[in-house]
């Protein structure tokens, strides 16, 4: 099984980073595939450029195995300059790997909002959705879309390569890139939020230094 984690990664934090790790323990994935993100569609446009947040992630996950950068939303866009939709995104995997399991993890604000994705209901025909919960989320009510693919067990998602729904609790970081943009244009130190080779390059490059 292939995990998928998606993101702006502007920058790159531990909160990610943990989720992304945890989650390939929890499902015993073969590898997490982290694809940032060129032009979001539900959010404002990235602080740093695209290949300044490329190299930050590169130096974020150097050495450690199972996490994969992908490239392929920044590839689409240099193409088309068309915005990076998860549906498109997850067609051009499930073409790469039409036998795989794909797991798309999402967090659970993301999944509040998942019905005003672009061809949202599409993303079930190729990949299994897992929302990242913290301790104390109750799955909220579901329609009947959602209820017939909910899944009861981490082995479901096993059985087939695409469709199910399934809610997953991890470590709890209550982490914002937002926040540390904030902090470094205030001149506050970020330590011990993200990789110091990440904050090395922001203080090298000057990003965020202003709102």
């Amino acid at each position: 099984m292939i995990g998928i984690f998606g993101g702006t990664f502007d920058p790159v934090h531990y909160g990610h980073l943990r989720s992304a790790l945890e989650v390939k323990d929890i499902f015993g994935l073969d590898e997490v595939r982290l694809i940032p993100c060129a032009n979001p569609p539900h959010r404002e446009q990235p602080a740093a450029i695209a290949d300044m947040r490329l190299q930050m992630l590169e130096l974020a996950i150097k050495n450690q195995s199972g996490l994969k950068i992908d490239t392929r939303e920044l590839d689409r866009y240099d193409l088309h300059q068309a915005p990076s939709y998860m549906v498109d995104t997850l067609a051009s995997l499930r073409q790469e790997f039409p036998s795989e399991p794909l797991l798309l993890f999402i967090g659970a604000d993301a999944f509040k909002h998942l019905t005003d994705w672009h061809q949202w209901q599409r993303l079930f025909d190729y990949a299994h959705i897992v929302v990242l919960t913290r301790p104390g989320f109750e799955i909220p009510a579901l329609d009947d879309f959602f209820k017939a693919r909910l899944a009861g067990t981490i082995n479901e998602l096993t059985q087939a390569i695409a469709g199910k729904l399934c809610f997953q609790q991890v470590t709890p970081l209550d982490i914002s890139a937002t926040a540390i943009r904030d902090m470094i244009a205030r001149k506050l130190n970020p330590g011990f939020l993200l990789p110091d080779a990440v904050i090395e390059y922001i203080k090298q490059h000057k990003l965020y230094e202003t709102h």
